[in-house]
């Protein structure tokens, strides 16, 4: 007997959940209900799917690779409900993102509001994060990224601003106590507060660019944080006298108006493309995402 595809929907969202409680809460579905409709679907398939313990529950073998198969599968259905749902008078369902940190603190900020007004039936839920991840294989409708990290065979739109820049500050006060650098290289003898990305690498040489000349310095780290989740504590740190830190321009950009802090270098900060929206082009598009691909593209640059 085939297996019932509530029952499949049901194994993906305590996957997806991490257990029968948070995937209880997430469906509003009791974890009694849900943990039958799994215990159905294993009898059905003769093979065991999930490892429950009294701590967690995580897929088997048999698990992941069942649902390595499903989550696409059950997106395409998914979206072509949603695309028969879209012929109402106005789009409805969920639009799913999934955003570096950066994109959800300066970008999505200034463009989701006026959507959501614009849209009132449709459901917004943004994952913020720097991992290098499949959005689609997550159950994303899209992305936003950086064209140096867009995946193949994706369909990309600029969102955002056009142009961005890294921005070269310190607070006043260290400034006085240890020099302003006039060339990128000073940055040598001065204390840094440096990233590091999600994959352990340090987010450096810091590179600055002026009148076709390119300088790449590897900053002195007195401060390291992670991309994304400490960046704020950066900030802080910097404003604070720490160190130099070099990051987004807009991120900085308050401090900047308020001197608190002090931007050092300026005629040396490189410019580089700014976010991209991307999505696949082999899926059917669901009214949300199209709907917010239209409002996205109507914008003014």
């Amino acid at each position: 007997m085939r297996p019932d595809l509530q029952d499949l929907t049901t194994f993906v969202a305590v996957v997806r959940a991490g257990g029968f409680r948070d995937a209880a809460r997430a469906t509003g579905i009791s974890a009694s209900t849900l943990s039958g409709a799994v215990q159905r679907l294993e009898t059905r398939l003769g093979v065991r799917l999930l490892h429950r313990t009294t701590r967690s529950v995580t897929p088997t073998d048999a698990g992941k690779l069942l649902i390595t198969r499903l989550e696409p599968a059950l997106g395409e259905i998914e979206a072509a409900l949603d695309v028969v749902d879209g012929l109402r008078d106005r789009p409805s369902g969920t639009l799913r993102l999934n955003v570096p940190i950066s994109a959800a603190r300066l970008t999505l900020p200034k463009i989701l509001p006026g959507f959501m007004n614009a849209y009132p039936d449709i459901r917004v839920e943004v994952d913020a994060e720097d991992h290098l991840v499949d959005v689609l294989a997550l159950g994303n409708d899209a992305g936003i990224r950086h064209d140096e990290r867009l995946e193949q065979d994706m369909i990309a739109i600029p969102i955002g601003p056009r142009t961005q820049r890294f921005a070269t500050a310190a607070a006043p006060g260290y400034l006085d106590a240890h020099g302003r650098p006039a060339h990128p290289r000073e940055l040598l003898g001065h204390a840094c507060i440096v990233n590091r990305y999600v994959g352990g690498a340090l987010a450096s040489p810091w590179e600055f660019e002026r009148e076709g000349e390119i300088v790449r310095v590897e900053p002195q780290s007195r401060l390291v944080v992670r991309v994304g989740g400490a960046t704020d504590l950066a900030v802080e740190a910097a404003l604070a006298g720490v160190g130099v830190i070099h990051l987004f321009e807009d991120w900085l950009q308050p401090h900047l108006d308020s001197g608190r802090l002090e931007p050092l270098l300026v005629d040396w900060w490189q410019p580089f493309s700014g976010p991209f929206l991307y999505y696949s082009g082999r899926r059917l598009v669901p009214p949300p995402l199209r709907a917010f691909i239209d409002y996205v593209k109507a914008l003014p640059t």
